[in-house]
């Protein structure tokens, strides 16, 4: 089942306040960006983010995105706060890497 633009209108409303924030849209699914890094997106109309060392401490509920793929994190909150402190975290961790 692919996600629908009122679910991804919901969702951009959570990450308003983040900068530099945007998505691609990719079979039917939504990518999420921040500062041109991946970092999440939505899924059978769910809000799923990468998962990160930084984050195995949250207690954070995990989900396939599609058959296949690599556990995600569950978005199962509104606030925005708590929002950007986990996209950071993933952003953060991402660029370590570097």
């Amino acid at each position: 089942m692919a996600s629908n633009e009122q679910y991804l209108m919901y969702v951009l409303e959570l990450l308003k306040d983040i900068d530099n924030i945007h998505y691609k849209m990719m079979m039917g699914e939504y990518l999420l960006y921040k500062d041109n890094i991946l970092f999440g997106g939505i899924y059978d109309n769910r809000f799923l983010v990468k998962k990160c060392k930084s984050l195995s401490n949250k207690n954070l509920k995990e989900e396939i995105p599609y058959p296949s793929a690599k556990t995600m994190y569950l978005i199962d909150t509104e606030d925005s706060e708590t929002i950007e402190e986990i996209i950071n975290s993933i952003i953060n961790d991402k660029l370590r890497k570097k």
